[in-house]
């Protein structure tokens, strides 16, 4: 086990709603037309701070795909206790906005095209509000950028997330633990 840098880490266990999902040997969760993929037991006291890979491909339009902490299997769906601003470029408009909810917009929502986003959280193991920060890529319109910034403001303790879309998505995460 390496003394600094990131640490790949395993869930404890998976649920999701589709077709299928599952643990791959390194540790990562590859599934197949889902509409929601939850990872169990991947924040813990050993890190304060991670790092989410995700890839993905949807095949419908108007998708969209949020987050939410959770614990012991259960999703924090507290209402208007996440909080998110973000910025976004498509092609040549450049946007902003700020909303409020029971979840937080997590990730770009490009249709029938490849996806990609690196996300931070911040301190959700720890009972005080977690923070995080995703950045996301897709090859719609010629590279569609969004920069999206979120914080919940339960004093929670969580070991886990659940990623959401409104239709299905087949792609691979990764969840990474940075050394203290």
């Amino acid at each position: 086990m390496s003394k600094n840098g990131l640490i790949l880490l395993t869930p404890t266990s998976i649920a999701y709603t589709g077709t299928s999902a599952s643990i791959s040997a390194n540790g990562s969760v590859e599934f197949s037309a889902c509409t929601t993929v939850s990872l169990n037991g991947v924040f813990s006291a050993d890190y304060d701070n991670y790092m989410i890979v995700m890839r993905w491909q949807q095949f419908v339009t108007d998708a969209t795909t949020t987050f939410r902490l959770r614990n012991l299997g259960v999703d924090d769906s507290t209402a208007n206790s996440y909080v998110r601003q973000y910025l976004q470029a498509d092609s040549t408009t450049v946007g902003a906005g700020r909303g409020t909810a029971n979840l937080t917009w997590f990730t770009n929502s490009g249709i029938a095209q490849r996806n990609g986003n690196v996300a931070y959280i911040y301190g959700p193991y720890l009972a005080q509000p977690t923070a995080g920060r995703t950045v996301g890529a897709d090859s719609e319109s010629n590279a569609f950028l969004r920069d999206i910034a979120f914080t919940h403001n339960q004093s929670n303790s969580y070991d886990g997330f659940t990623w959401i879309t409104s239709n299905t998505f087949t792609g691979r995460i990764a969840v990474y633990g940075m050394r203290k």
